[in-house]
Parts: C-alpha cells; structure tokens; sequence
C-alpha cells in the first residue's frame, strides 16, 4: 500500500480473492443440493416421516450424518445463504496482511452486524 491506499494490482488482488471465495461458496452449496435432490429422487422420499422436516441446525446436522436427502439439501441451502459472511471474513483476512487497519474495522464491524443479524433472526 501506498500511503493507506491501494494500487490498482493490490485491488485486482484483493477481488480475485473475493470472487474466488464467493464462487466455492455457491458451488460448494450447488454440489450439496444436487446430491441432496438426487437422493430424494432416487429414495423417492425426505428421510423424515409424515410431514415432519427439521427446522434447528442440531436437528439438520443429525440429519446429514444420517444422510437424510431434505438435510442434505438444507445444508446447501445454509451453505448459499452464509457465503455472504464467507466473503467478508475473507475481505477481513486480506486487509489484515495488506495492513490496511481502517478497513479490516470497518469489514470486521459489518462481520459483527451480519452475525447478530442471523441471531436475532433465529430467535425471533
């Protein structure tokens, strides 16, 4: 960095980082709910009887380990939905090693933002 800014490199740097952690993220969670479908189609059901679905994280890791298609699907639908936070932890961690303090607080404050949002939306 150049007195507290970027060169153009540094920034192309700092993007393919990020694109690269968005894309694993949402091919991660593709590759989970196809084999998750495919399971359901294959079984012909959700792994869960009667209309029951789980709706806690404990109840849908149990139904991973137990390879449960509607919990393998939900856990790529969880994986999508947190691929966001991936990416600013991501950005958190290059601004560390650029050494760029007023952005590692600020992306670290929006961290913290995103996950008391997703517990406040648990709760409510």
């Amino acid at each position: 960095m150049i007195n507290g800014k970027g060169t153009s490199e540094e920034i192309a740097k700092v993007e393919i980082i990020i694109s690269k952690a968005l894309r694993v993220g949402v091919i991660a969670s593709a590759i989970i709910i196809i084999v998750g479908l495919a399971a359901f189609i294959k079984t012909g059901n959700s792994g869960y009887a009667g209309d029951y679905f789980p709706t806690t994280l404990s109840e849908i890791f149990k139904g991973l380990l137990n390879c449960k298609p509607y919990a393998i699907m939900l856990t790529g639908l969880y994986l999508l939905i947190l691929t966001p936070v991936l990416r600013v932890a991501v950005s958190i961690i290059v601004f560390l090693k650029e050494k760029d303090y007023l952005y590692t607080k600020i992306t670290l404050f929006v961290l913290v933002i995103l996950i008391f949002s997703l517990c406040m939306g648990k709760s409510l």
